[in-house]
């Protein structure tokens, strides 16, 4: 049966009826064709092209099916990186998401028979991060492109540098404490071996001894008596004998009698 020409009707209706997903068993890799029930896939298995194409691929089969799975790992890792970069993501959800395009290559084209196995592979050849969680299985892209390493590398030295000063000051903080420690105890030392200083210390059974007395005062020579004022600085007579008296009165010893001066005349 020939195909509708492009753009006519029939081939419209045929793109509306073809429009969406359809059953992944009814769709053929080798000639890249989306057939709508299981009849219209038994005829096309049975036309010309189809045999020709699969008569080709028997002449090497690995070789096709490599080239497939190569094509299919390709075009999930490149989905992978630019709608979700190294973001952990449901790998069956994404699965759903690759096949939303119709002209991408299935799964049963290639060398793995199921989902399972070819996240198995990826993780083996450390492509993606695969996690088995609650929810099932979680992949997240690896990017070991240069850049990515040159860039991540730059990052790790950025953080040994702030790791390195972190640990500067900390040691620095610790020293400050540790001499301040010491200052404090040793000024506490300080302030104990004073106040034991000032105690009074005795040994037991020794008597403590106390002196009230006072010092001897130093006695110089007897100082002259105040004169009297009368107006002139010159002494009388009179004051001379009196002055006189008084002085032979005080060196005399005890009981020694004393001559009375003579009469004036």
């Amino acid at each position: 049966m020939p195909k509708a020409e492009v753009g006519s009707t029939k081939y419209l209706n045929n793109k509306l009826k073809s429009k969406g997903l359809q059953r992944l068993r009814w769709y053929c890799q080798v000639c890249e064709k989306q057939c709508r029930d299981e009849n219209g896939f038994k005829m096309h298995t049975q036309s010309e092209s189809h045999v020709r194409q699969m008569l080709l691929i028997g002449e090497d089969p690995r070789k096709h099916i490599s080239d497939y799975s190569n094509q299919f790992q390709r075009d999930f890792l490149q989905l992978l990186r630019t709608a979700h970069g190294e973001k952990q993501v449901h790998m069956n959800h994404f699965y759903q998401e690759y096949i939303a395009s119709k002209e991408h290559v299935h799964m049963n084209a290639t060398k793995w028979p199921s989902l399972t196995e070819f996240a198995k592979h990826l993780g083996r050849e450390s492509l993606c991060r695969v996690e088995d969680l609650d929810k099932g299985l979680h992949i997240a892209w690896i990017d070991n492109s240069p850049e990515n390493l040159r860039r991540q590398d730059a990052i790790r030295k950025k953080e040994r540098q702030d790791k390195g000063d972190e640990e500067r000051e900390q040691a620095l903080i610790r020293e400050q404490v540790a001499r301040a420690e010491r200052d404090a105890t040793e000024k506490a030392m300080d302030d104990d071996a004073d106040e034991e200083a000032r105690m009074l210390k005795r040994e037991e059974g020794e008597k403590i001894k106390l002196n009230f007395g006072t010092k001897s005062k130093e006695t110089g020579p007897p100082s002259p008596p105040p004169s009297k004022e009368h107006g002139t600085d010159e002494i009388t007579g009179a004051e001379a004998d009196e002055i006189t008296q008084a002085q032979s009165t005080q060196e005399s010893p005890a009981g020694a009698v004393s001559t009375p001066p003579p009469p004036e005349k």
